[in-house]
């Protein structure tokens, strides 16, 4: 699996990214390189580890590459929280961006059971 752009995962993890991007840019620039930062970065990290792990040469190994997204999405959730809460991302944007962030997160889900599956069938 070596075109990562194919993948529908990887193409709703970069749609979020952006929608993340463009809900951060009215931020404070004080938040420049701490919360906006943190934001974007695990953000980033999910499309970023997915096409990773797409040139990494097995379905094993993307796999087990994808359960870094996996974390990020984690993490990137709580800073949607954070900010929502410290009232820098609206209501809005974080109702947009939660539900997408879910279905990103049941996707990659599906794909790592998907590629486990194949690898047991094999082992078999």
């Amino acid at each position: 699996m070596s075109d990562f752009k194919q993948l529908q995962v990887w193409q709703r993890a970069h749609a979020l990214t952006l929608a993340v991007y463009h809900a951060t840019n009215a931020f404070p620039r004080e938040e420049a390189y701490g919360l906006t930062g943190q934001i974007r970065r695990s953000a980033a990290s999910v499309p970023a580890n997915i096409a990773e792990g797409c040139g990494r040469g097995s379905n094993a190994e993307l796999a087990r590459f994808l359960r870094n997204p996996l974390g990020s999405s984690n993490e990137l959730e709580y800073h949607l929280l954070l900010a929502h809460d410290l009232q820098l991302l609206s209501p809005q944007d974080h109702n947009r961006l939660l539900p997408e962030l879910v279905e990103v997160r049941r996707m990659l889900t599906g794909l790592i059971q998907s590629l486990t599956r194949t690898q047991s069938r094999k082992a078999s």
